[in-house]
């Protein structure tokens, strides 16, 4: 699943080659690829074409674009949801690209803008952008409003997350993966984070100091940011950016999916035990119950 390396590497590239074209034509190929949109592709379809998008956003995992009516209206947002296979991707004239997979094809100037999915979870839909409650004079489609801010978000305050984290009486993992509380880290960069802060992801909140949750939450922001500097973490060939290019963080990996390898700081075997139908993975000796 794409967390928010690998979703803000798509948008920056979103951002280059999509931003300030309009949609001239917009062409739905599966109907699951608009499963959230109401109206299905004629609403979706409908709603899109003649907009230009002003600005690629994201809060978390979840990526959009703020769309400008044909009289500059901005009020509405095309929000991408990248599922765990979604792939955007520009394809100049010309280039047919490859398109088994092909769920929306849309055209903007002298270029194609795409969404690929070959598992179907991910999907498009246009919503109504209403006021952020997190940052004063921001706007956020109204799908997204419920999510709280990440740590890149102009509205984040780890030291106010430490404080709920501690409140919620619950495995410091759950809290991380918590999107009430904060978004974008997801189960690898939860468990990098972990690591660093030499924390088992079992502890429970309450039994943690509140500077050490804020010293985590650092760890977090951290990690993505070393993420960020490579493009991401890429496991296999669904990972890609907009121009088709895998992230290289997984070489630089000190936890996640190292079961069985020594840990990089102590030498002890790392093992994985399972956590939410995922799996966490830890030092038993660095990070201690």
């Amino acid at each position: 699943m794409p967390e928010l390396p690998e979703v803000e590497t798509v948008r920056l590239g979103v951002d280059k080659h999509v931003v300030g074209h309009t949609f001239t034509d917009v062409e739905v190929l599966h109907d699951r690829a608009v499963r959230r949109q109401a109206g299905g592709a004629a609403e979706l379809s409908g709603r899109l074409r003649g907009t230009t998008p002003v600005a690629a956003r994201r809060r978390g995992k979840y990526l959009w674009l703020d769309l400008a009516d044909t009289d500059g209206t901005v009020d509405q947002a095309l929000v991408i949801h990248l599922g765990m296979s979604g792939q955007l991707r520009i394809v100049d004239d010309g280039d047919s690209g490859e398109t088994k997979h092909l769920r929306i094809r849309t055209r903007q100037g002298d270029h194609e803008f795409w969404f690929v999915d070959q598992r179907t979870f991910g999907g498009w839909q246009v919503d109504d952008l209403v006021p952020d409650t997190f940052t004063l004079g921001a706007t956020v489609p109204a799908v997204v409003a419920h999510i709280a801010p990440d740590p890149y978000d102009a509205g984040y305050d780890a030291a106010d997350v430490a404080g709920r984290m501690r409140r919620k009486h619950t495995e410091v993992k759950r809290a991380l993966l918590d999107q009430s509380l904060v978004s974008g880290i997801g189960n690898i960069y939860a468990d990098e984070a972990l690591w660093r802060a030499k924390l088992r992801g079992t502890r429970l909140t309450d039994s943690i100091a509140k500077a050490k949750l804020v010293e985590l939450l650092g760890h977090a922001r951290e990690v993505m940011d070393e993420a960020l500097a490579v493009g991401g973490t890429s496991f296999d060939e669904l990972y890609v950016n907009v121009n088709g290019e895998s992230g290289y963080f997984a070489r630089s990996l000190n936890a996640y999916g190292r079961e069985g390898e020594p840990c990089h700081r102590c030498g002890t075997p790392m093992r994985r035990e399972a956590f939410m139908n995922r799996s966490s993975f830890y030092c038993a000796k660095c990070q201690r119950r």
